[in-house]
């Protein structure tokens, strides 16, 4: 069993800072890429920012320069910091990992934390 606990959510005036954390846990041999994804009202789920195990990142066009994602791989632990937020960044934020496990060491498999939510107030 491998479980995601996302912190760090919260709610800030547009042009603030959060800083969001997602650790895993459990049964994990080696974790390939971590991500955020966020879903806000009425819209789909869409990819914010993603990092590999080697630490190569990647970002959505309209977080480029305001987010930062890094990871600590001795703690498997992946962190999303976002300055200037606007209100259209409000969303449930998820983090999101691909997997080896100990049980199945040839298949990595994704896994999802809880969520949480980010509301921007303008």
């Amino acid at each position: 069993q491998v479980h995601l606990v996302e912190s760090g959510g919260g709610l800030v005036q547009a042009g603030g800072s959060l800083r969001l954390s997602c650790a895993a846990s459990g049964s994990i041999f080696h974790i390939n890429f971590m991500g955020w994804y966020r879903q806000a009202p009425g819209k789909q789920r869409e990819l914010v920012a993603t990092i590999t195990s080697g630490g190569s990142t990647n970002y959505t066009d309209s977080v480029k320069g305001r987010f930062t994602i890094s990871r600590d791989n001795a703690k498997n632990t992946v962190y999303l910091q976002m300055n200037s937020l606007k209100p259209e960044d409000t969303a449930v934020y998820y983090c999101n990992a691909n997997i080896f496990t100990m049980v199945k060491l040839t298949t990595p498999f994704d896994y999802w934390g809880q969520g949480t939510q980010v509301t921007v107030s303008s």
